[in-house]
C-alpha cells in the first residue's frame, strides 16, 4: 500500500471519528432553554435546575442548558408549553401533566379525582407499565420523555371557611388551571372553578378575586399562600400531578450517542432527587412542612377516609366522562396498577 493511499486512509478515518465524537459539540447551540412552571424557590425549579447543572457537568460543558422559570418563554401561560417545545421554541422542559394534558388527552389520567389514595399509588403509575405507556405516547408527538418528577398531591386551601364535606364547597370560588377536566370536577362539587395561571393566582387571591386555589403543600409553604389569606387548608389528596422530564426530539437527535446518554443519565438523577424534595416533609411520617403551616395560624383539616368518599361519591359522573376521553384500558390498566401496588 503506498504512503498516499496510507495517508487518505488516516484522514478519512479521522473524519469519521469527528462526526461521532464530542468534537461535534462544536454545531451546538451555545444555549439550550429549559422551561419550568416554577422557579428554584420549589422543588420542581430546584429539579429543573439540578438537571441543567448535571447536564453541564456529565457532558463536560458541550450542552449548556439554561432554566428560564415562570414559563417566560410563553409569555406566562403555561398550558402553551407542551405546543411550544413540540415546536422547538422551547428545547427541554420540566413539565406538569396537567399543563400539557390539554395537548395530550392520556394525560388526564393523573387529574382523575381520587384515582390515587397515596404515594405508593402514584408511583405505581409512573414507575410501571401505565409510565412506559404514557412516555411511548409522547414520544410520537416530537419530544422525548426522559423520567418522571412530581410536583405532588394538590390540597385545597381557602379564605373563607374550613371544607370537610362537598357542601362546604358551595359557591366558593376556586383557581384552577387550564384544564377542563379540573373546572368540570369543581363544578360537580359545587364550587365556581376560575381558570387563570399561576402568575395571575396569587393577585387575584390577595385581592379576594378568588377565594382559593388548590396546589401541593410545597407550592402553598413557597409562595407564603397564609400570606393571601389562605387561612383554611383541606388534605384530601384528590388528585397528583407528576412531572416530565422532556426534550425537543430535534434537539436530541442533533447530540451525539455519548452526550444523549449523558442527558438521560442527568435526568434520571435529578428526577429522582426532585421527588425526594417534593416528598420532604410530607409523606410517611415526615410532618414538619404541616407543623410549618399550622404555626402560622392556618387550620389544616385532615380528611378520614369515610369524608374523601363523600368527595368522590359526589364526582363519580366527572370520573366516568373522563375516563372515556383518557381512554378506557388505560384508566383499567392504572386501576389494576394501583390495587397491586
Amino acid at each position: 500500500m503506498s504512503a498516499k493511499i496510507v495517508a487518505r486512509l488516516a484522514a478519512a478515518a479521522i473524519v469519521a471519528l469527528s462526526v461521532v465524537s464530542p468534537a461535534s459539540a462544536a454545531n451546538y447551540k451555545s444555549e439550550y432553554k429549559l422551561s419550568t412552571v416554577l422557579g428554584d424557590a420549589f422543588p420542581w425549579g430546584q429539579g429543573g435546575q439540578r438537571w441543567a447543572d448535571l447536564i453541564a457537568e456529565k457532558t463536560e460543558g458541550r450542552i449548556n442548558v439554561k432554566m428560564y422559570p415562570g414559563t417566560s418563554l410563553v409569555g406566562g401561560d403555561q398550558t402553551k408549553e407542551f405546543t411550544a417545545l413540540r415546536q422547538g421554541m422551547i428545547d427541554m422542559a420540566v413539565g406538569s401533566t396537567i399543563n400539557w394534558s390539554p395537548q395530550v388527552r392520556e394525560l388526564n389520567l393523573f387529574a382523575l379525582p381520587f384515582l390515587m389514595p397515596d404515594y405508593k399509588a402514584i408511583d405505581a403509575l409512573t414507575q410501571g407499565e401505565v409510565g412506559k405507556d404514557l412516555f411511548d405516547i409522547l414520544a410520537q408527538r416530537d419530544v422525548v420523555p426522559l423520567a418522571w418528577g412530581e410536583n405532588g398531591f394538590r390540597q385545597l386551601s381557602n379564605s373563607k371557611r374550613e371544607v370537610r364535606t362537598p357542601e362546604d364547597l358551595k359557591g366558593l370560588k376556586v383557581r384552577v388551571v387550564g384544564s377542563p377536566l379540573f373546572i368540570d370536577t369543581m363544578t360537580a362539587l359545587g364550587a365556581n372553578p376560575v381558570q387563570m395561571s399561576w402568575a395571575d393566582a396569587q393577585p387575584a387571591m390577595a385581592t379576594g378575586a378568588v377565594d382559593g386555589q388548590e396546589n401541593p403543600l410545597s407550592i402553598f409553604i413557597a409562595a407564603k399562600l397564609n400570606t393571601v389569606s389562605q387561612n383554611y387548608l383541606t388534605l384530601w389528596d384528590y388528585v397528583a400531578d407528576p412531572l416530565i422530564f422532556v426534550v425537543n426530539k430535534r434537539v436530541w437527535d442533533s447530540w451525539s450517542e455519548e452526550d444523549r446518554q449523558a442527558v438521560r443519565e442527568a435526568a434520571e438523577q435529578a428526577a429522582a432527587e426532585q421527588i425526594q424534595l417534593a416528598r420532604q416533609g410530607i409523606a410517611g411520617e415526615d410532618t414538619a412542612a404541616l407543623q410549618q403551616i399550622s404555626s402560622q395560624g392556618v387550620t389544616v383539616t385532615q380528611l378520614s377516609i369515610e369524608e374523601k368518599e363523600a368527595f368522590q361519591k359526589a364526582t363519580q359522573e366527572v370520573f366516568a366522562k373522563w375516563s372515556k376521553t383518557i381512554g378506557e384500558d388505560l384508566v383499567k390498566k392504572a386501576q389494576d396498577s394501583i390495587a397491586n401496588r
